[in-house]
């Protein structure tokens, strides 16, 4: 049996892939004084989604392409943040003059390269890499020897206000017509361009040459340039997607908020189908697409959770809580309304309701915080408790410590922040107000209401305003024989009891 020759992959094939970015234009129909680029969807800028998707692509082998011009230096924060430092190249449109002219100042950078070139727009946050990839495929694979250029069309009910995909009588590509230069025959075609193509980069830049401004618009059209190659007697080809929403760009607040609904629907409905989550309410419930969320952990009504936060397998937060860039161990509750943010915590932990945490708190497994207690750059160890009314500011807290209602570090002096140290098995009482710099030692008490300024030993109760020691404690191995001691308070005449310390019972 004669064997069949291999069938030799075209130039196109073999080519490198480049992409490049328009990101320049400010976005008039935004009203707003920010470039519509920069207008965050899913809690990044547009031009972040687009820049990830890209990197899928190029898969960090050559450079992202990116054309800046309105707020150059913000976008080009923007997409440094994706892609990282040498990710991107950027290219300065100095005069909004067209797509045609945003793409033409790239001619210096691409000009002489050998490759494939995809263009994309800044604000098409929600195309997906697969498809982008199989308009790279169709161009290069047109008619076993690729094409000078593949446009993306989309066919819409409603085509207004948008480029029009004009065809000869056998059904090829003819000319792209934008709304305001068609005539009323063309605007009756609902097949429309857009605004993604690829292109061979050689060919691109000269038939950019010859674009002329001979439109309403007074610019120069990126979409006059497939019908300059197919007059080149060069191969066009069209790649019709069937998912419109996915492949548009974002034009007013209205699109941008329709986008955020979408964005959010997708998210949560991955995470019900393919990560175990319940999702009580989606219609009332936020997560960013970059949080992870384990399997059985359950999201009430009003439940926002934001940026890269992780939160494990069966946790459950409840009504109106907000954690932000935050890690949450397994087995977690969060009651209603808490809010935490850039922090962890451990396992097994309860937080809320209406807790308070940030700035690397940090809560140790099986630590609990009640309602109204704010931790701001401070550890809770492991079981211990700050149940009421409490501030923990640049605070270590050791474990099987409780700290009771009302309780205060005291960590500002008006110039500077100072750490409060408590250790081990400690009894805070109700009210103590902790002056910091200062160390509460191992298994030590302080009575309600003291205002501790001077390190306390371990074992020791201290009460009073200032607070002064009362009385040496017995550790327990050495008070398991000895019966319960009354102890008085000398400055109260009062007895200092258990109940005194407002320890959480």
């Amino acid at each position: 049996m004669d064997r069949q020759p291999q069938q030799q992959p075209s130039q196109a094939q073999s080519q490198p892939l480049d992409i490049l970015i328009l990101a320049a234009g400010l976005g008039t129909r935004m009203r707003s004084s920010t470039a519509k680029v920069l207008h965050r969807l899913g809690g990044r800028p547009l031009i972040a989604h687009v820049c990830r998707t890209a990197s899928a692509l190029v898969k960090g082998e050559r450079p992202v392409y990116v054309v800046v011009g309105h707020q150059a230096e913000e976008v080009k924060e923007a997409v440094r943040a994706e892609l990282g430092e040498g990710g991107a190249v950027f290219v300065t449109q100095t005069e909004q003059r067209g797509t045609g002219d945003a793409v033409f100042a790239a001619r210096e950078a691409l000009g002489d390269a050998d490759s494939t070139l995809l263009v994309l727009s800044g604000d098409v946050p929600l195309v997906r890499a697969e498809t982008l990839g199989s308009l790279v495929h169709q161009h290069r694979t047109h008619r076993g020897r690729g094409a000078a250029c593949t446009l993306m069309a989309v066919r819409l009910e409603d085509p207004t206000g948008y480029g029009r995909v004009v065809r000869d009588e056998e059904g090829r590509f003819q000319k792209i017509v934008e709304q305001k230069d068609a005539t009323p025959e063309e605007r009756q075609i609902g097949e429309v361009n857009a605004g993604i193509y690829c292109f061979e980069t050689r060919l691109l830049f000269p038939a950019l040459e010859r674009v002329q401004p001979e439109n309403a618009q007074g610019e120069f059209y990126l979409t006059d340039v497939p019908a300059i190659l197919r007059a080149d007697g060069e191969d066009v080809s069209v790649s019709t997607h069937t998912d419109a929403r996915e492949v548009s760009g974002i034009n007013t607040r209205v699109e941008l908020s329709e986008f955020e609904r979408i964005l959010r629907l997708r998210t949560l409905r991955s995470l019900m189908l393919n990560s175990g989550v319940t999702v009580i309410d989606p219609q009332h419930t936020y997560v960013s697409p970059d949080a992870q969320i384990g399997r059985d952990t359950t999201l009430h009504p009003n439940v926002h959770v934001e940026g890269r936060t992780v939160i494990g397998e069966g946790c459950e937060v409840m009504q109106g809580s907000r954690i932000v860039d935050s890690r949450v161990g397994n087995g977690v509750t969060v009651k209603d309304h808490c809010l935490i943010v850039e922090s962890e915590v451990g396992d097994h932990c309860a937080v809320g309701p209406f807790a308070h945490l940030r700035m690397n708190a940090r809560m140790e497994d099986g630590s609990t915080v009640g309602n109204f207690v704010e931790m701001k750059k401070s550890r809770l160890g492991s079981k211990s408790k700050a149940m009421h009314l409490t501030y923990l500011g640049d605070a270590e807290v050791g474990e099987r410590t409780n700290i009771g209602a009302g309780t205060v570090t005291c960590n500002y002096d008006g110039k500077n922040k100072h750490p409060t140290v408590i250790e081990h098995d400690v009894k805070i009482g109700s009210d103590t107000m902790l002056v910091a710099p200062v160390r509460v030692g191992a298994r030590s008490v302080t009575g309600a209401g003291s205002v501790v300024t001077e390190d306390v030993p371990p074992d020791t109760l201290v009460a009073g305003v200032p607070a002064k020691v009362k009385k040496k404690l017995p550790r327990e191995d050495e008070a398991a024989d000895k019966p319960a001691v009354e102890s008085k308070n000398e400055d109260a005449g009062e007895p200092v009891t258990a109940a005194a310390t407002g320890e959480e019972r």
